[in-house]
């Protein structure tokens, strides 16, 4: 009965666990699949199978299906489907309901769900599992094959290189994967040319291109993928072969010429840049014109520093420190100087024994803490050679060119300017007894580079400017150096070192420096050159002053900048000697560089050889290949000027007055007519207007004289009886110099001519009482450009007429005497001789009075004979003239009657004296016939108390 009993119990709790679903499905949380392209069965990893814990009971543990939802995206249940292949196994199916295109999609993902089949044949009660995400990756076939980009290549290149590459052509594949969508290889399909392909598409020669052997190659190239599947079309590859091409400058010209008055000039005309089609994003075109060797750095104005500061308008009153040494400027006088090109003198200093202490008279007119110095310097000597990036700055030493203490109203100032390696240092002190010294500094590449450079140095304490070569610098640093030992209060100005007295190491309180006599060294000496070292007390220069001082008058220039193209830079360096380009474009940048252009605005500039440089540098996308430019040089050659010709006329190689005139208190103007003219010749063609050869044309001009010289020739003027007097007022008033000797008189400064010709002709010769001679001869000239240019040499005889007063001669014998005496002086047939207007007294030459007692005791032969001892005392010295005045004076000549035919007229007289000729420039005369002497005997008769 138990048994039964628990059997019983059994097979009711099976046929209650039929009817009972207790377990869902179960289902892995993720798949993976794979379905080939044109296919749409999925591949899943892991296999699709779905376990209920219900099995092995009927429809509770069978898996009735599976459903598909959209996934994460919301698509992908529309294309696919999954199947129940086993319901007791639960293993499924998941197909595409279309073939799959990998090119339209390459990815699909869903979720899927299994579901069993309840607890009956109905499905009642039946259990879902969970969602699981599927992906389905879509596999390619290689059903595509490559097509190029274009169906023609076309690439034209230079003959006789190799290249990296000459074209690249390009093929794509529509196939959706890696393995079948890439390029694998081109190939070259047509035999025997010099090309080959790469892998990438690229083409290159094999061998030089030749133009006249094949001018243009045509080829064929195909592509296969990496599924072996050929083009479907090939694709043609033309390649023109060009010419050589050098790239570089075309056009270039290495001697160019300047002709002096031409303004600006091109240098470049036509000058073009060839990069053979070579891409370039940036051109940069450095032009360099040397004009160091000419003068301070380039062409200036050929005037003194004095004359060029007059011609600038910089206010007067500027004090020389470094004068031509004279006897009133023997500082100087032991420094040793050096040629220039130009008017200024340059002194050289070694550091060491060459220095110039300014006397105290000179150091006391540039006190103050307002002045301007300006100085011209070079660095290390005439002989040192620029020196490069690496010796810059090496020379530690400090090296003074100016140091001053000056005394003010009621304290001393001190200051020094100096240099020290590659920076300019001034030291001021305003008050050495109470003030602190400030010291201000710039850093310059300018002052060790060893060129000539002009500084001008403006200091209106406590501001300082400074200028280099006309441009501004500010102070890079100022130092307050605190309290460090007083200078000494004694002034003192010197050149070229600084003076330490020996208590200076000591410390100095209250100025106990004795003023005098102070014992001590130089120190700090300056080695290199200087010229026109001038100091100017009071108000500063103005910008537009030191700009015209320093001023070169030759340079570099651009044409037309509004011309310039976009994208295009021009940068010009303060001397104009160095001019930059830059731009991008080839075709700007072409007609940029044929507006470069040299000016000279000096009507003479300097002739000679100016050096020229163009460096050009490119920038490419590609810096390997980038092409790389020579350096070209040529040169600058300045022909020489027409010279000018400064003519002096309008006075007459004799001027004949009074002795009394001369001794008169103005004297006699010796050039009171005087004309100057300057003009230029030059060749002119005019085979051009019919005529044959060449001829020269004069043009007059507007000149600038800076200098005239009166000279007398033979003895030098004797102070003591003669003197050339010139009006001072006049000169200070137009700013010129005089320099006034025994030996000669210098005019000198920058003026026009008409200023000249005033000044010259306000020139005047005086006498002492009873200094007469028979005669004195004095010579001009004239010069511009400091003697480059000189006038022709005038020369003029001063002959002094005497008078008797005691004797009362007719007129009409004077007018016989003057044409056989002067028979040169006919007013009539030299123009530029004077003779003076008849006076109330009848004048005579000095020696007529001996010809005239010498015809009393000797009667007409004397005559004869007195003539020729005339002509003998013109030939002697002053000596034989003085004897030929004391025999004079033993003659009694009170009883002498002098009678002139009154019949002879002053025309036949005159028509006598035209047949004596005279050489204006010989010192005698000569009696040509002997029918002038019988002539002169027959106006003649001498009474001596019987008729003769």
């Amino acid at each position: 009965m138990s048994f039964l009993s628990f059997l019983l119990f059994c097979l009711t709790s099976v046929a209650h666990g039929n009817k009972a679903n207790k377990h869902k499905p179960w289902i892995e949380t993720e798949y993976q699949g794979i379905v080939m392209e044109n296919d749409n069965t999925v591949l899943l990893n892991p296999p699709l199978f779905a376990l209920d814990k219900d099995a092995p009971l009927h429809y509770a543990g069978e898996i009735c299906g599976f459903r598909v939802h959209n996934g994460p995206s919301g698509s992908g249940s529309a294309q696919f489907e999954a199947v129940v292949l086993d319901r007791s196994t639960g293993e499924g199916l998941v197909r595409s309901k279309e073939p799959l295109d990998c090119e339209s999609q390459k990815e699909h993902s869903f979720t899927i769900q299994a579901y069993d089949c309840g607890e009956g044949a109905d499905g009642a009660n039946s259990k879902k599992s969970h969602k699981a995400t599927v992906h389905v990756r879509v596999n390619d076939v290689n059903e595509f094959s490559p097509v190029f980009v274009e169906r023609r290549y076309e690439a034209s290149v230079p003959e006789g290189r190799l290249y990296d590459r000459i074209v690249r052509v390009e093929a794509v594949d529509a196939d959706c994967s890696p393995q079948y969508s890439q390029i694998c290889f081109y190939d070259i399909i047509t035999p025997n040319v010099p090309f080959t392909i790469d892998n990438d598409g690229n083409i290159k020669n094999t061998e030089p291109l030749d133009s006249k052997r094949q001018r243009v190659h045509s080829f064929w190239v195909t592509a296969f993928d990496c599924g072996k599947n050929r083009a479907q079309a090939d694709a043609q590859v033309i390649v023109t072969v060009k010419p050589s091409c050098k790239p570089g400058w075309i056009g270039w010209t290495k001697r160019i010429e300047y002709t002096p008055g031409s303004g600006s000039i091109p240098l470049f005309p036509n000058l073009h840049l060839e990069t053979c089609e070579e891409t370039v994003w940036n051109i940069q075109a450095t032009v360099e014109l040397q004009t160091g060797h000419i003068g301070k750095g380039c062409d200036r104005d050929s005037y003194s520093d004095r004359s060029v500061r007059r011609l600038c308008g910089a206010v007067r009153g500027e004090v020389d420190l470094l004068p031509p040494p004279s006897p009133a400027t023997n500082w100087t006088a032991a420094l040793p100087t050096l040629p220039s090109s130009d008017s200024s003198l340059v002194f050289s200093f070694n550091g060491s024994t060459h220095v110039a202490v300014v006397p105290e008279s000179v150091a006391s007119m540039v006190s103050g803490d307002h002045f301007t110095l300006q100085l011209w310097m070079r660095r290390g000597g005439a002989s040192t050679q620029p020196t490069t990036n690496q010796a810059r700055g090496t020379r530690k030493e400090e090296e003074t060119i100016i140091c001053s203490t000056v005394k003010n109203d009621d304290s001393y100032s001190h200051y020094s300017l100096s240099v020290h390696g590659c920076r300019l240092s001034l030291f001021y002190w305003p008050d050495v007894s109470a003030a602190r010294p400030v010291k201000f500094l710039w850093k310059l590449e300018q002052v060790c580079d060893s060129e000539w450079h002009h500084l001008s140095l403006s200091v209106q304490f406590p501001s300082v400017t400074l200028y280099v070569d006309g441009v501004t610098f500010d102070p890079a640093l100022i130092h307050d150096n605190g309290a460090i030992p007083n200078p000494a209060p004694h002034q003192r100005l010197v050149i070229g070192a600084c003076w330490e007295p020996e208590e200076k190491t000591k410390d100095i309180l209250n100025n106990t420096m004795p003023e005098s006599k102070a014992t001590g060294k130089f120190v700090n000496g300056y080695k290199g050159l200087l010229s026109g070292v001038t100091v100017r007390p009071g108000n500063v220069e103005p910008h537009s002053v030191v700009e015209c001082l320093y001023a070169c008058r030759e340079g570099l220039d651009f044409g037309d900048l509004e011309t310039l193209g976009s994208g295009m830079k021009v940068h010009v360096n303060p001397s104009q000697s160095v001019l930059v380009l830059e731009g991008d474009d080839i075709e700007s940048f072409n007609r940029a560089v044929q507006q470069v252009t040299y000016r000279n605005s000096l009507r003479f500039a300097t002739p000679g050889v100016r050096p020229l440089k163009l460096t050009t540098t490119l920038r490419c996308f590609s810096e390997e290949s980038c092409l790389s430019l020579r350096q070209l040089e040529g040169y600058l050659v300045v022909l020489q000027p027409d010279a000018p010709q400064i003519s002096l006329s309008g006075v007459g190689p004799h001027l004949a007055r009074p002795a009394a005139e001369f001794e008169g208190p103005q004297g006699v103007p010796l050039f009171p007519e005087l004309r100057i003219v300057c003009s230029l010749s030059h060749a002119v063609n005019i085979a051009a207007q019919g005529m044959e050869g060449g001829a020269l044309m004069s043009d007059a001009v507007a000149h600038t004289l800076d200098g005239c010289e009166v000279q007398p020739l033979g003895e030098e003027l004797n102070p003591e009886r003669e003197e050339l007097l010139v009006d001072m007022e006049a000169l200070k008033e137009r700013g010129l110099d005089i320099i006034n000797t025994m030996a000669y008189i210098a005019i000198t400064g920058a003026e026009s001519i008409s200023v000249y010709e005033d000044v010259l002709r306000s020139i005047r010769y005086r006498l002492a009482k009873g200094s007469a001679r028979f005669e004195r001869r004095f010579r001009l000239s004239c010069s511009e450009m400091n003697g480059r240019y000189t006038s022709n040499e005038l020369t003029l005889e001063v002959n002094f007429l005497h008078s008797l007063d005691s004797l009362y001669h007719p007129s009409h014998l004077l007018a016989s005497q003057q044409q056989f005496l002067h028979p040169s002086h006919h007013t009539g047939e030299l123009s530029g001789h004077t003779l003076p207007n008849p006076h109330r007294n009848s004048v005579v030459p000095g020696a007529a009075t001996v010809i005239i007692m010498v015809c009393v005791g000797f009667l007409v032969v004397m005559v004869i004979l007195g003539v020729f001892r005339i002509r003998s005392i013109h030939r002697r010295g002053e000596g034989a003239r003085d004897e030929g005045k004391e025999g004079s004076n033993q003659w009694d000549d009170s009883a002498l009657t002098i009678i002139v035919n009154p019949m002879e007229s002053y025309e036949n007289r005159m028509g006598i004296a035209a047949d004596i000729e005279g050489d204006c420039d010989d010192e005698e005369e000569v009696v040509d016939s002997p029918d002038d002497i019988k002539s002169f005997q027959n106006q003649v008769t001498i009474n001596g108390g019987e008729e003769r």
